[in-house]
């Protein structure tokens, strides 16, 4: 569309185009859509610096669920490390789904890993014997941390890195155990929404059969991470997208989105905002360590 505009004197001149913003559609991913070669290209290199450079690891030690996330990590470590180099653990417990098990061996298999499988069970049950009144949620915060144990005693046996396998969306939900699936030293995926994860992951080969299937924790039977989360992912991915950029909720609302998936999304983002930081620190002097005492690096 041209605009006419006039001159000091009042005659027409040359007209000037009227820029209208494209019309937003608040079901489209386009704002989340990433060009998944460059992205594996410097999660790569990411892993490699961190892993070999800073750390001076050769080995990686990853916790194999049979989820997308823990999957494509192994994928992004095989490729990165080279597939002897890394070692997928199975930590099942007993009501474990079977498909778990089964999904992870092909990833075991497809890029050709070392691999162990752990029960986990004993230890868990062991605990929670002397709480036989512990809920659904307590029973699968005592596995995840159960995990973390073992994953970072075959740390120690391998001289392996642990590496973390939780996605952006779980972070700012702060739908993981503290000082459990956020405890791996490296993370490649915490940059990732859930919906990018999924693209990465097709790109990268990670088998269908994984990345089509309800995304769980796998500590309750039948749970899912969208049946906690009250809401799915690629919605939450949406509305997270504009929260982290200014958005005001009542904005939100005016370009469409639900009110109610805007409240349950925004309160989810700012009630586990704790989560995501390091045990917070008295401070009693000026080189209290990571309050004032930084590295160069940590700023």
């Amino acid at each position: 569309m041209l605009r006419e505009r006039k001159s000091k004197s009042g005659q027409p001149s040359a007209a000037l185009p009227t820029i209208r913003p494209p019309k937003l559609d608040i079901r489209s991913d386009a704002n989340l859509v990433i060009n998944t070669e460059l992205v594996e290209r410097w999660l790569l290199k990411f892993l490699q610096d961190e892993v070999i450079r800073r750390r001076g690891f050769r080995k990686a030690v990853i916790g194999l669920s049979g989820g997308v996330d823990s999957s494509l990590v192994a994928y992004l470590c095989a490729k990165a490390l080279g597939p002897e180099n890394v070692t997928g653990v199975r930590m099942p417990y007993q009501s474990s789904s079977a498909d778990s098990l089964a999904h992870a061996q092909m990833v075991i298999d497809d890029l050709g890993i070392e691999s162990r499988t752990i029960e986990i069970t004993a230890a868990v049950d062991g605990y929670l014997a002397c709480e036989s009144g512990a809920d659904g949620r307590r029973r699968g915060n005592v596995m995840a941390r159960t995990r973390m144990i073992v994953l970072f005693d075959q740390s120690a046996k391998l001289d392996a890195l642990p590496i973390g396998t939780g996605n952006k969306t779980e972070r700012l939900f702060g739908y993981f155990t503290w000082h459990a699936d956020d405890s791996p030293p490296v993370n490649p995926l915490g940059d990732l929404f859930k919906t990018q994860v999924w693209m990465l992951a097709r790109h990268m080969g990670v088998p269908d059969a994984i990345v089509n299937k309800p995304a769980s924790a796998d500590l309750i039977v039948g749970q899912t991470d969208e049946g906690d989360f009250g809401i799915s992912y690629p919605e939450a991915d949406r509305i997270l997208y504009y929260l982290l950029r200014g958005y005001s909720p009542q904005r939100l609302t005016a370009m469409g989105f639900s009110q109610d998936n805007v409240k349950l999304v925004k309160g989810r983002l700012d009630g586990s905002h704790w989560k995501r930081h390091l045990p917070t620190t008295a401070m009693l002097t000026a080189t209290s360590i990571n309050d004032y005492y930084l590295r160069p690096v940590d700023y």
